[in-house]
């Protein structure tokens, strides 16, 4: 019924690792989504990296394009524009910056632009988790 071989435990790992994910996701607070996805932009980005240098240019492309949906769908879609007023707007600028770099980086195999698309997100999530709302006594 279940595979003994290599790429079955690999199969299962990862179902058991998005099963997981999924857990994380539905039960998370909308502060911990937000970490989630810096998350999920970091992991894309190394992924990015390490099929850059092996020049695999499909999967640097599709790690790329997951870690743009989640800066484009993920992060700057949950900006609150009317909330947030100047400082939306100023993290809205970022987020483009860091999506153009991001296609800079597939567009011309630039590990300096992921480099650098993956420093902003990382001071971003940074600054994200110094305002955990859950450490933060009544």
């Amino acid at each position: 019924m279940y595979s003994k071989g290599s790429a079955g435990r690999a199969y299962g790992a990862a179902s058991y690792a998005r099963v997981g994910l999924e857990s994380d996701v539905l039960s998370a607070s909308p502060h911990r989504l937000i970490v989630l996805l810096f998350q999920g932009a970091d992991t894309a980005i190394g992924t990015a990296l390490v099929h850059l240098n092996d020049g695999n240019v499909v999967e640097k492309g599709r790690a790329i394009s997951k870690a743009l949906d989640i800066v484009n769908n993920g992060l700057l879609a949950a900006l609150d524009r009317e909330q947030g007023g100047q400082l939306a707007e100023q993290m809205a600028a970022l987020y483009d910056y860091i999506a153009r770099q991001l296609l800079k980086a597939n567009l011309h195999n630039d590990s300096e632009a992921l480099l650098e698309a993956r420093r902003l997100l990382a001071d971003l999530a940074s600054a994200w988790n110094e305002i955990d709302p859950g450490l933060q006594s009544v």
